[in-house]
C-alpha cells in the first residue's frame, strides 16, 4: 500500500481527513503534536480516533511551543475569547501549521511516502493564515526545494481535501466514511476529560456545523452547559 502521512490533531476536521486519506487505500501514518497546547484532552482523542481507524502507524511527538507562547492556545495568561473577534484570533498559533507540515515531511522522508493530509479549512474557520489554499500551495513547494527526495526527482503532495468545504460538508462527507465524532475534541478551552465550554470559536463552529449538517451533535459539555 501507498504510504501517505496524516497530521492528527483529535479533531473534527483531522478526524475527517484520516477517514478520506484511508478511503483513498493509502496506508496511513497518523502524526500527532504536544505542542504545549491548552487544550491536551485533543491528544487523548487522536489515539482514540487512530485506533477506530487502524492506522498503520501513529506517533505523538513534543514540541513545547508554549515556550515562546504568543497564543491563547499556549499561553494561560491569554484567555480564550468567548466571542468573535476583528481580524486573526489570539488563538492562531505562530508558525504552527508550518511546524508541523515540516515534521510530517521529515517523517514522509524517513518513510518513503509522497503524500501529506493536512485537515486545513477556509471555509468555515477562524482566519488564520496558514490554513489557506496559497500557504498549502508554497508549503508543497518548499518541500520539492528542502528535501533530498524532492532534488532527487520525487513529487511530493500536500492535500488538504476539506479547504474548500464548509464545516457542514466536512461532516457530511465524515459521516458517509463512518467518522465517529463523539470520539474527538475541538474545543480550545476542552477540561482535562475532554468536555467542551460550548463558547470558543471552534465549540460555536462546530455546531453550527452539526446544526446545518443536520446530523445530531455528539460533543460532550460540561455540566452547566448540557442541554
Amino acid at each position: 500500500m501507498t504510504k501517505a502521512v496524516i497530521l492528527l490533531s483529535g479533531g473534527l476536521d483531522s478526524a475527517t481527513t484520516l477517514a478520506f486519506a484511508n478511503s483513498l487505500g493509502f496506508s496511513c501514518h497518523a502524526l500527532s503534536l504536544d505542542y504545549g497546547q491548552r487544550h491536551r484532552a485533543e491528544l487523548a482523542a487522536a489515539c482514540r480516533v487512530a485506533e477506530s481507524m487502524g492506522v498503520a502507524d501513529h506517533k505523538t511527538i513534543t514540541l513545547n511551543l508554549d515556550q515562546i507562547g504568543g497564543s491563547a492556545l499556549t499561553d494561560a495568561d491569554i484567555p480564550v475569547p468567548e466571542v468573535p473577534g476583528e481580524g486573526i484570533p489570539v488563538t492562531y498559533v505562530p508558525a504552527r501549521n508550518t511546524v508541523f507540515l515540516s515534521l510530517a515531511l521529515g517523517w514522509a522522508e524517513v518513510l518513503g511516502a509522497w503524500d501529506i493530509f493536512i485537515g486545513v479549512n477556509a471555509v468555515d474557520y477562524s482566519g488564520y493564515p496558514d490554513c489557506r489554499p496559497e500557504y498549502i500551495q508554497a508549503f508543497e513547494k518548499l518541500a520539492q526545494l528542502a528535501t533530498r527526495g524532492g532534488v532527487e526527482g520525487g513529487e511530493y503532495h500536500i492535500h488538504a481535501p476539506l479547504i474548500h468545504l464548509s464545516k457542514a460538508d466536512i461532516i457530511r462527507k465524515g459521516v458517509d466514511l463512518g467518522v465517529d465524532y463523539a470520539r474527538t475534541v475541538s474545543c480550545y478551552a476542552a477540561d482535562a476529560e475532554g468536555l467542551a465550554c460550548g463558547l470558543c470559536d471552534a465549540c460555536r463552529l462546530r455546531a453550527e456545523g452539526f446544526r446545518q449538517a443536520g446530523v445530531a451533535d455528539p460533543t460532550r459539555y460540561r455540566p452547566t452547559l448540557a442541554g
